[in-house]
């Protein structure tokens, strides 16, 4: 008995915290061009805040545990800095007033310094400026993948398969989606020493079109199908692309296509094995971090290779109520990026960079296949911590290929028990494939907890969390949770076929 009035003691109190809680939603528009302005830092507790969408959109929740500020305050690079009652924000559009840039005179200085030993203190002092201690950081995430296919041409030759004509090989190409969406949610909290990567997903959200998936597994069980219906057990298939050639041995491949047990054993074990989403995002924070520019191996070479880019003192301005000297880039020569980078005037600190390439960083082109990395385009921006080193609190970044393969394909079957030729079946295209990929990662910190080694040794992944699929998007699927508003796109995502 003493258990249940618990119980209920304890619903009572969780539908009275719920409905004390609050949603806060607006829109931050500039005042002059009203233009919606991306990436607004909007603080509205003691060390709490979020950041507008590409769109200007946000919204966040106040419950009991918040602790309220007098005004909410909103702030971003070019824009008077203003405070709003929280009853002002209540589904409303808020105009904020563009500021130019100041001059040096605003700020008072021992001794003015050119740019270039701005640069320099800037360099030097990186290393205790870096964040290498063991953090917890509270994120939310949103990857977001557009494909597009702009040539499908499988060039049909010959075939000696009379299911293999020209007919249903053109009929392949029309099964390929020309373009494809693919949206990735996630909310949780973030374990990183300067080594190694923790990560503990609360919620998360898959938002794609089966149809697009299917549509390729639907062209594999046909070729399956074909193959093993026309090709001998005994056989093998050599397969050549141009100068290259490889063999493969077909009596395997239609055991294990005949194999139905196994395929029965393989659905059910994959009932039990665990998702690999946590997984799939470590590697997208491997995939972020190594982007910063102060990383060995990152493209973004601007601080590690700073003689190959000119720089100019352009003015001075305030971030997170710091002094930051202003300074553009851009390429001397050959040099890759142009942008903005935000330095504290008082640590030398980079706090902030925009950046953008000016042209392909890697064009390959080798025996009909092309690869070009067409797009690096982003911003970085950093807070100080209770150490008073600094890491990331938002990043912004954009990274697209394209790539083409333009070669002949023979599939050729063999079989060595067959007397004379030896050759039995030959497909033979010439095909030409072109599409491009490009990924967008949004990453916004809303908390910064320095811990020590061992709370980070004894933090346990759970590899079971999932991501919840959706056909569409549900704003009901966030609801009392602090994340980054969705884009229009994302809003009005709807998959043609939802299974």
């Amino acid at each position: 008995m003493k258990s249940y009035y618990t119980l209920t003691l304890l619903l009572c109190l969780s539908v009275v915290s719920s409905s004390l809680a609050q949603t806060i939603s607006s829109k931050v528009v500039d005042g002059k061009t009203k233009n919606p302005i991306p990436y607004v830092t909007i603080q509205y507790g003691e060390n709490q805040g979020v950041i507008s969408n590409e769109e200007g959109r946000f919204s966040f929740v106040l419950d009991a545990t918040t602790q309220k500020l007098d005004s909410i305050y909103i702030s971003s690079m070019g824009y008077e800095k203003l405070g709003f009652t929280y009853e002002s924000l209540l589904d409303s559009v808020i105009y904020i007033q563009p500021k130019a840039i100041e001059l040096s005179g605003v700020y008072l200085f021992d001794k003015e310094l050119e740019v270039d030993e701005i640069i320099d203190k800037m360099k030097e002092r990186l290393p205790q400026n870096t964040n290498n201690d063991p953090i917890k950081q509270r994120y939310f995430l949103r990857q977001s993948v557009f494909g597009n296919i702009q040539k499908v041409d499988f060039g049909f030759e010959k075939s000696s398969i009379e299911e293999l004509d020209k007919e249903f090989i053109d009929s392949l190409a029309s099964i390929i989606p020309r373009n494809s969406y693919h949206y990735t949610e996630a909310l949780g909290d973030f374990y990183k020493t300067k080594k190694d990567y923790k990560v503990n997903v609360l919620k998360a959200a898959n938002l794609y079109d089966k149809k697009d998936i299917g549509s390729f597994d639907e062209l594999g069980k046909r070729m399956e199908n074909i193959f093993k219906q026309n090709v001998k057990p005994d056989s093998y298939l050599k397969i050549k692309s141009g100068i290259f050639s490889e063999k493969i041995q077909v009596d395997s491949i239609m055991s294990d296509l005949e194999a139905e047990e196994a395929k029965e054993l393989e659905k059910e074990m994959k009932k039990d094995t665990v998702s690999d989403f946590v997984d799939e995002q470590k590697h997208i924070f491997d995939e972020l971090l190594g982007e910063v520019f102060y990383e060995e191996d990152t493209k973004l070479n601007v601080i590690n290779k700073s003689r190959k880019y000119e720089f100019e003192l352009a003015g001075y301005a305030d971030i997170d109520n710091a002094g930051v000297y202003v300074i553009d880039f851009k390429p001397k020569g050959g040099a890759d990026f142009k942008g903005r980078i935000f330095v504290n005037i008082e640590d030398f600190a980079i706090m902030r960079i925009d950046f953008e390439n000016l042209k392909n960083l890697r064009n390959f082109r080798l025996l009909g296949i092309f690869y070009r990395e067409i797009l690096y385009k982003g911003s970085m921006h950093f807070t100080k911590l209770s150490n008073n080193k600094y890491d990331l609190k938002f990043v912004d970044f954009s990274f697209g290929r394209w790539f083409r393969f333009d070669r002949p394909l023979d599939v050729i079957e063999k079989n060595k028990h067959v007397k004379g030729r030896n050759k039995q079946n030959e497909l033979r295209l010439n095909i030409d494939f072109r599409m491009t990929n490009t990924n967008k990662w949004e990453l916004v910190i809303f908390d910064n907890t320095i811990i020590d080694q061992n709370q980070f040794d004894s933090f346990k992944e759970d590899k079971s969390i999932k991501a919840t699929y959706m056909a569409k998007y549900d704003p009901e699927f966030w609801k009392g949770y602090n994340i980054m508003e969705p884009n229009q796109a994302i809003r009005e995502f709807t998959a043609t076929e939802s299974d």
